[in-house]
């Protein structure tokens, strides 16, 4: 598996917060961090949601909530939940400074208890892909408006037909998650590329009543 942790060895630019989630990282060997692309449209969409609440399933060694806290001032409040142990100490230690940041340890379904959210990111659960079967219900977690952002997605079609894309312990295929959440009722959705090979998927829950303009 490439290091995507890697791709930031090259970067000079980043915000100092940045810089210490992804030598955290490192020192801990994590490899799965957000690529720089899409840390710099965590941070973009961040900034547009400046005195909301922000969510995060997936903490990792923190460096997309980095993106996020570094784009906000204390009036935003972020949380993000982290399933391994020792990552998630890592990163209350990290962000301890933030009053406005919280970490929680535990499985995805936790993030629940502190919504609903003007911008969710669901990088470690809930995105129903692979083994993640079991797809976040938008309409319990975004507040109507809200933003939902599921990255990771291998752009579809030229690198992924859906009789030869990979597919999960339960069968289900990435495609097949890419189009639940296109085709999801309760959302406008897009797919977006951020990389030549990486895109992300952003959705905005519709207000309660509202349909689809085609």
């Amino acid at each position: 598996m490439v290091s995507k942790t890697a791709l930031y060895a090259s970067r000079k630019d980043l915000p100092p917060l940045v810089t210490q989630a992804v030598a955290l990282a490192n020192s801990l060997g994590f490899i799965s961090s957000c690529t720089p692309e899409q840390g710099e449209l965590l941070r973009v969409l961040a900034r547009g949601r400046a005195s909301g609440v922000i969510g995060e399933t997936g903490t990792g060694c923190g460096v997309g909530l980095a993106w996020m806290a570094s784009a906000v001032g204390p009036e935003t409040r972020l949380v993000s939940v982290e399933i391994d142990a020792a990552r998630a100490a890592a990163c209350q230690a990290l962000f301890a400074a933030l009053p406005n940041v919280q970490v929680l340890h535990g499985d995805w379904r936790m993030i629940a208890g502190y919504g609903p959210f003007d911008l969710l990111v669901l990088d470690g659960g809930g995105g129903g892909k692979g083994a993640d079967y079991l797809p976040a219900d938008p309409a319990g977690l975004l507040k109507p408006g809200g933003t939902l952002v599921l990255d990771d997605f291998l752009p579809p079609v030229e690198y992924w037909p859906e009789e030869t894309a990979p597919r999960g312990a339960d069968g289900r295929s990435i495609t097949e998650a890419r189009a639940h959440w296109l085709q999801h009722s309760d959302l406008f959705a897009t797919e977006i590329r951020v990389h030549p090979r990486v895109s992300t998927i952003l959705a905005t829950r519709k207000a309660p009543g509202a349909r689809q303009h085609r």
